[in-house]
């Protein structure tokens, strides 16, 4: 770990202390659930318009796809500049720079007229609005520590898991008033709406007393000095893994229920709006009723146990090993898979983010960019054989859920350890 910088030899002054107040204040974790749930308004309000898109622009599918795949790359590249950036100069200043860019460059989306125009703005898109992922996962290791801060990330899981129940729908309806376009106005708005928010409400989290000094270099040691705790990079991989899992249904979806299956975008909106839901659910179980009882360790196995069970049962039914299947038991797989996920992400990020206290930005960094750089590679892995077979969805399922396994056993080995300290 690189040395955080000057600090004063007595106790925190009163300016760098945090007042209890504002660690259980409503309006700080509203705040910090609705920059949590920016990535998922980005991307889930835009889904039921993928078609629509492909029909637009007169592209592919494969290429429409590639709109969330630039949108991923941009917030995993982004994280790495932002997260060193609010080690050096705090949260706020960073935090709002972005949230300026992410509103210009997603009113451009609504007006795009080619596909490559498109691609090009959600990657800034992506690139800025990776300031709100980067820093509210930062903020939270400013005011919380060890269970404590599992329990905030199951709490942010709750007001951030309501996006993905209310995007799509949001999405279904806009597209009964307007075209596709009209998606990227409301999120404009959201996006507008959010950077106020954070302008009146979001003090700064970091003391000047706490943060980094040495520029790039700095920031490069610190992540070197992350990337070679072996523990810290099996929870970032395990994560990272899972939510390839998670994004290759995301993205893969609108095309298995609406092109395979017939269903309308409203009939999507509904039931990826039922999945969001029991991945809230299982994270509140997590949150409320595991944390503290059970280890960490104990509960991101069960999660990926059942990750790992759910991905190969979508395999062999979209396979056609028990016939064809209908749209009612492939739902109820992808039901099972993104539940689980409730398990998966919040323990990684918390048993990940523990292991750094004075290099959180960077952290928060090195966490969403593998995360979202794996997504991004699932991605048009899903649709490599057409938008007519889920095979290939299954498969990158399976795929990465084993390598989450691999990752959380081979690198963290949580029973080697004992799961001490969880």
């Amino acid at each position: 770990m690189t040395d955080p910088g000057p600090r004063t030899a007595e106790p925190a002054t009163d300016e760098e202390r945090i007042p209890a107040a504002r660690r259980t204040s409503l309006l700080v974790t509203l705040v910090l659930g609705g920059l949590s749930a920016l990535p998922p308004l980005s991307m889930d309000m835009y889904l039921p318009a993928l078609p629509e898109v492909t029909d637009s622009l007169r592209s592919p599918a494969a290429t429409v796809q590639l709109t969330l795949t630039a949108c991923l790359m941009g917030m995993a590249l982004g994280q790495l500049v932002v997260g060193p950036m609010s080690d050096k100069w705090g949260r706020r200043r960073p935090l709002l720079a972005g949230m300026v860019i992410y509103v210009l460059a997603t009113a451009v989306c609504a007006f795009a007229p080619t596909a490559e125009l498109l691609i090009a703005f959600r990657l800034i898109q992506g690139l800025a609005g990776a300031a709100g992922i980067v820093i509210a996962r930062a903020v939270v290791r400013d005011l919380y520590d060890g269970v404590a801060m599992a329990r905030f990330f199951s709490t942010l899981m709750l007001i951030s898991g309501v996006a993905p129940v209310i995007a799509p729908l949001i999405g279904g309806q806009v597209l009964r008033l307007t075209d596709w376009r009209g998606v990227f106005v409301v999120l404009t708005v959201i996006g507008i709406l959010l950077t106020l928010v954070v302008w009146r409400c979001l003090d700064e989290t970091l003391p000047p007393g706490r943060r980094q000094t040495g520029g790039l270099g700095g920031a490069l040691r610190a992540m070197r000095g992350l990337l070679a705790d072996r523990v810290f990079t099996g929870y970032m991989l395990a994560g990272g893994f899972a939510f390839a899992a998670l994004f290759a249904y995301i993205s893969a979806s609108p095309f298995v229920v609406q092109d395979i299956y017939g269903a309308s975008p409203q009939t999507f909106s509904l039931l990826f709006g039922v999945n969001s839901i029991g991945l809230v659910l299982v994270g509140q179980i997590n949150g409320k009723v595991l944390v503290g009882r059970v280890s960490l360790d104990k509960a991101l196995a069960a999660g990926l146990a059942v990750v790992v069970l759910a991905s190969v049962a979508l395999l062999l039914m979209t396979a056609g090993v028990f016939g064809k299947a209908g749209l009612l038991p492939i739902a109820t797989g992808l039901f099972v898979l993104m539940s689980a996920m409730g398990l998966t992400l919040p323990n990684t990020n918390a048993q990940a983010l523990m292991r750094s206290r004075d290099a959180a930005g960077s952290a928060s960094a090195l966490l969403g960019t593998s995360t979202f750089l794996l997504g991004a590679i699932a991605s048009p892995l899903v649709g490599i054989a057409g938008s007519h077979t889920a095979v290939p969805m299954a498969v990158v399922q399976v795929v990465c859920a084993l390598a989450a396994v691999g990752c959380f056993l081979g690198l963290c080995r949580p029973f080697a350890r004992g799961a001490a300290g969880r």
